[in-house]
């Protein structure tokens, strides 16, 4: 059994950074800003030859109301689900009732817990122990997660009733899904109705996502994961540096997954900021698919317009499908999965070398590369170079001088004629070098003598 260790405490008191230490990663935002996560993140750590799943959790408050009242649901879930509790306090503002409310709640889990005093540089360890017994804990361990300082003593107390040779079950399958868009369009709806249950915070507000969550789910027989973005604003909005990091996080996101889903919101329509996000993800080579969001509150005539206005301006990724859903309903969610396959899948395909080139010389045919210079660039053949996306690397001569006119006229015939549905194809062009550059041929006496001829009578 592979243990599951969840991180519980009120906020700020250091579990995003502990987790960061236990999973060597950069998974979770730090910052010295109470309430920045907010959902369950889940990573992998391993010591010695032991291997455990690590759970961060947003802090627990004490609010019951809105936004407050969801991450606590979160946490309450992540309490379940775990083998271990590592109860996190801090040592600099020592016991509070805080402390108090949240040692009654892990007490009744029932689970195995152990008291994690972090923050203690500059702080006599044994006397913050001595404060914290009265939390009536038995396992109290003193450590500085950003120093990492007590984290090997601390994994290990936990981890010492756990056998070893757990390393090959734990397993990635699956496309991995980027869910990306605007603050507030429904990414984290949408990831819960997909899901099936309430993995993320989803609330009516701005900005409610700030990390990057991934969620793995399995839907008839196959396996898939979720990420759960930061919606990303215009540079020129962005005030807060957390908003900052979160955007980055998003973007990392992106290059990261397989398929990515564009949210935007149908009342909205398409914004320049939605175009940047898609023209970002295009760029990276990812496989696309677009939903129309919040679509159940449009009337007839309005949805009539924003599909005309999608089709005329989006005709760049027109290989991309659209869905036009409602994920607080549910509307038009199924669907979609049948088009995250096809994409995964186009994106992800094996091409022979003498079929691209059949279909080079057909391109050719139909459509030839301009004069350059009075010459005629020609491309000779064509063969695989890479999948997610796909890569045709065509070879020729003179192939750096062809126009990006007609590079998006090949890249158009091949995903047609491949009949790709949901991914770009990436085209790259090499040239064949001239034996013959550099070295020039040298003339014989009767030929340096005919080429003077003509020379004088151009002098007279």
């Amino acid at each position: 059994m592979i243990p599951v260790i969840a991180l519980i405490g009120r906020p700020n008191v250091g579990k995003s950074t502990l987790f960061n230490v236990l999973t060597r990663s950069r998974d979770a935002i730090v910052a010295s800003a109470p309430g920045l996560t907010r959902d369950r993140q889940y990573g992998i750590g391993k010591r010695s030859e032991k291997k455990f799943i690590v759970v961060d959790t947003g802090g627990l408050s004490g609010n019951k109301q809105d936004l407050d009242d969801l991450m606590a649901r979160q946490t309450l879930i992540a309490l379940e689900e775990a083998d271990e509790i590592l109860f996190m306090v801090d040592a600099q503002d020592g016991l509070t009732s805080g402390d108090e409310v949240i040692a009654d709640l892990v007490r009744k889990s029932g689970k195995s817990i152990c008291v994690v005093i972090n923050k203690v540089d500059g702080i006599d360890p044994t006397q913050a122990q001595a404060e914290f017994y009265a939390l009536g804990f038995s396992h109290i361990r003193v450590i500085s997660a950003s120093h990492r300082k007590g984290i090997n003593p601390l994994i290990e107390s936990v981890l010492e009733s756990y056998p070893e040779g757990q390393a090959e079950t734990i397993k990635s399958e699956g496309p991995s899904i980027a869910v990306i868009g605007r603050p507030n369009v429904g990414k984290s709806t949408l990831i819960n109705r997909l899901a099936g249950e309430e993995r993320v915070v989803a609330f009516d507000q701005p900005g409610t996502t700030r990390d990057t969550i991934s969620v793995p789910f399995e839907r008839r027989g196959k396996h898939y994961t979720l990420i759960d973005t930061a919606g990303v604003r215009k540079k020129g909005k962005v005030r807060e540096l957390v908003e900052t990091f979160s955007a980055i996080k998003a973007l990392e996101a992106i290059e990261k997954s397989n398929v990515v889903i564009l949210v935007i919101d149908a009342r909205d329509g398409l914004t320049d900021q939605d175009l940047s996000l898609l023209g970002f993800a295009l760029n990276s080579g990812r496989a696309l698919v677009i939903a129309v969001n919040k679509w159940d509150g449009l009337e007839p005539e309005q949805r009539d317009y924003n599909k005309q206005t999608l089709k005329r301006r989006l005709t760049f990724a027109s290989f991309a499908a659209q869905h036009y859903i409602s994920a607080l309903h549910g509307t038009g969610v199924g669907e979609m999965m049948a088009s995250i396959d096809q994409a995964y899948t186009s994106a992800f395909r094996d091409f022979n070398t003498r079929f691209l080139t059949d279909l080079l010389e057909e391109a050719v045919f139909k459509h030839n590369p301009p004069l350059h210079k009075g010459r005629r660039i020609k491309l000779r053949y064509a063969h695989q170079g890479g999948k997610n996306p796909p890569i045709i690397v065509i070879h020729g001569n003179k192939t750096e001088y062809l126009p990006d006119t007609y590079q998006r006229y090949l890249m158009s015939f091949f995903i047609n004629r491949l009949k790709l549905k949901g991914t770009p194809v990436r085209i790259e062009l090499k040239s064949g070098k001239n034996p013959f550059e550099g070295r020039p041929n040298p003339l014989s006496g009767r030929q340096k003598s005919k080429k003077k001829r003509p020379m004088k009578q151009v002098k007279r």
